[in-house]
């Protein structure tokens, strides 16, 4: 699938997604480097109901082919197609929590919040947690709230067995592949309805809704069309919603800041990486690749982040990471944090490390 992993070089985001090595954007000063994104936080609304129309439409277009289509080759290629276009859509629903886009708008605001919870991201707690995750990215001691954990290795070698099984589950491949049951179901809705059931009333809610929705799609065409107009599609996008996330936050030459050097530019440019794709990875995962500026500014729609990058300089270089199989098995790799090296080491490397 090269199209969708490799960016073509004519396209204008090869001019700043370059292999050169990242370096901070230390010409201009962090409020002057946010000061310059602003003008890229205004919606436009007509936009922004396209995206998510066109969006939901695809997505019509492509399952109802699976459910339907006489031919099984054409099913699962539907669905396939339809796993991807999931993305697009629960990115579009992230922006909405962001208030980037459709604010103060009911009747978006109520699809979205649908779509969300049909998903396993019930609004309040995953609005909570990922706010959290964005004022906290880069600095080691919050990264396990709303995001994967990142243990330093003074700590590796001090934990126990059972520190290290947990840390070991939580940062292991399948969990992201499995993301569907370990991320969105037990942690982003069963295990916060469990701990405090009224609070987290959302997250039983979701669960009920999601539930309903397979019941419903088996009652109405069998378990086939549950599971290639759903279950299937949703368990793709989850794996790979859950790896996007990881690979924005832990990639080869990531950084971790000590508590004197955060400031949310600095986080931002040198702790979130950019993915080097094409225009097509990039339209199903909208465009959420373009993190360095999302988390420098959550406020700009999604569909403005490319436009943002290509008219601010000190956003052009930023540490960038790819979807071919060589950069997502060293992404992979990456597992205990070394304050000393300022990199993040493998398993057998934690293990042989002397502190």
């Amino acid at each position: 699938m090269p199209e969708l992993l490799e960016p073509p070089v004519t396209d204008s985001v090869a001019s700043f997604a370059s292999d050169a090595p990242a370096t901070p954007a230390a010409r201009m000063s962090d409020r002057d480097i946010l000061i310059a994104t602003r003008p890229f936080t205004k919606e436009s609304r007509a936009k922004s109901w396209w995206v998510l129309l066109s969006t939901l439409a695809v997505l019509g277009v492509f399952f109802t082919t699976a459910a339907l289509a006489p031919w099984w080759p054409v099913k699962i290629a539907a669905s396939l197609c339809g796993s991807l276009v999931m993305v697009r859509g629960f990115i579009i629903y992230h922006d909405h929590m962001h208030g980037a886009i459709f604010r103060k708008s009911f009747v978006a605001g109520t699809i979205l919040r649908l779509y969300g919870s049909l998903f396993l991201c019930p609004p309040s707690y995953w609005r909570e947690t990922h706010n959290y995750h964005h004022s906290h990215v880069g600095a080691i001691e919050a990264s396990s709230v709303g995001s994967f954990p990142i243990m330093p290795l003074t700590e590796w070698k001090q934990a126990g067995f059972w520190k290290r099984f947990y840390y070991h589950i939580a940062r292991h491949p399948l969990t992201y592949a499995l993301a569907y049951v370990t991320v969105f179901f037990f942690s982003n809705a069963l295990n916060p309805f469990i701990r405090n059931p009224i609070r987290n009333w959302q997250c039983g809610l979701a669960i009920v809704l999601h539930a309903a929705l397979i019941a419903l799609l088996w009652w109405a065409g069998g378990w086939t069309v549950a599971l290639l107009c759903f279950v299937g599609p949703y368990a793709l996008a989850s794996a790979l919603g859950a790896y996007l996330f990881y690979a924005q936050h832990n990639f080869v030459g990531m950084r971790i800041l000590k508590d004197g050097e955060w400031t949310n530019a600095r986080a931002s440019l040198e702790c979130s990486s950019f993915l080097k794709a094409s225009r097509l990875t990039h339209w199903l995962t909208g465009e959420i690749g373009f993190h360095h500026i999302h988390h420098l500014n959550c406020t700009i729609p999604f569909y403005r982040l490319r436009e943002a990058m290509e008219s601010v300089p000190a956003l052009q270089n930023p540490p960038t990471t790819t979807l071919w199989p060589r950069d997502v098995w060293n992404c992979l790799r990456l597992k205990v944090w070394d304050e000393t090296q300022g990199r993040m080491l493998t398993f057998k490397e934690a293990n042989a490390a002397k502190v």
